[in-house]
């Protein structure tokens, strides 16, 4: 049987660094392309989103169904980007409000914390 080789900590070590790198700047070109993507970025400015964000913090702590209604908001946003990026790629001359079942202008909004009401499918 062949002596094992030692490890190369030292490499091993630069080169978990090196993902979580890589890691850390894929995480924050995601998050700047969620804040383009939702109009965060156009609607508030750095020091209101840094509170927005903390106040959800906070109310996430104190109320998991709070978490939770964000989660499904959340996921509901992302199956509409979706599915809108799916039918403008299928049909190019269908235009993208009727290809988006978009919330109206005039729909009731959930309050802070509410979870959003399911739409019948």
């Amino acid at each position: 049987m062949a002596p094992r080789r030692p490890r190369d900590i030292e490499a091993e070590l630069k080169a978990l660094h090196d993902k979580a790198r890589q890691l850390r700047t894929k995480q924050k070109s995601q998050l700047g392309e969620l804040l383009l993507a939702t109009g965060a970025a156009d609607a508030l400015d750095p020091d209101a989103l840094a509170g927005l964000l903390l106040d959800g913090i906070e109310r996430s702590k104190t109320d998991p169904n709070t978490l939770e209604g964000w989660r499904r908001r959340g996921d509901a946003f992302f199956r509409r980007e979706r599915a809108a990026s799916a039918a403008a790629g299928s049909t190019a001359r269908q235009p993208r409000a009727a290809a988006t079942p978009a919330a109206s202008a005039d729909a009731p909004r959930p309050a802070a914390g509410e979870p959003p009401r399911q739409a019948a499918e």
